[in-house]
């Protein structure tokens, strides 16, 4: 079976999203601290110890978890999340504004995968930047990119293309 290739691609993991990242340290520091307090105190805090370890190892293992493929192909963009997630496809033909923007005023934002809320649809994991894709019925979608740049430029390409 003939495969088409991408003409952009992105994999988006959730290890690197700076909030989750942040708490599981955060986190992970707290068991130590308590472990380092129980030790000099003269009580037994092993499990405060394995429980940071632990904290550490999974924050490790979500380093390979991927979270967002974007994959951008002549008719659509595919969005293809955890194994849990549906497949989003997005006619590239229905889009008629695309947008770099800031994706939040917050430089901490929990991962989502297409979250819809007061009018957006989102879809993130890291990254300060998105594409806002705005439909002809009006719908607006935000992706979040680590390579805003190179995905504007192929979107506005792609849609050139397609109102000639």
């Amino acid at each position: 079976m003939n495969q088409e290739q991408p003409l952009f691609e992105e994999k988006q993991y959730l290890g690197y999203n700076s909030l989750s990242m942040l708490r599981r340290l955060s986190l992970a520091l707290f068991c130590f601290g308590l472990y380092w307090w129980k030790i000099h105190n003269d009580r037994n805090g092993d499990l405060f110890f394995w429980l940071g370890i632990s904290i550490i190892v999974i924050s490790i293992v979500l380093l390979f978890v991927l979270h967002i493929k974007i994959r951008v192909f002549k008719n659509y963009i595919e969005l293809d999340g955890l194994w849990t997630t549906r497949r989003v496809k997005i006619d590239i033909g229905n889009i008629v504004k695309i947008e770099r923007k800031k994706y939040s005023k917050y430089h901490l934002n929990n991962a989502v995968f297409n979250l819809q809320l007061n009018g957006l649809i989102r879809f993130y994991t890291g990254g300060d930047e998105a594409i806002e894709l705005t439909s002809k019925e009006g719908t607006h979608t935000r992706i979040g990119t680590q390579k805003p740049l190179e995905l504007e430029r192929i979107l506005k390409e792609l849609t050139l293309r397609g109102s000639i």
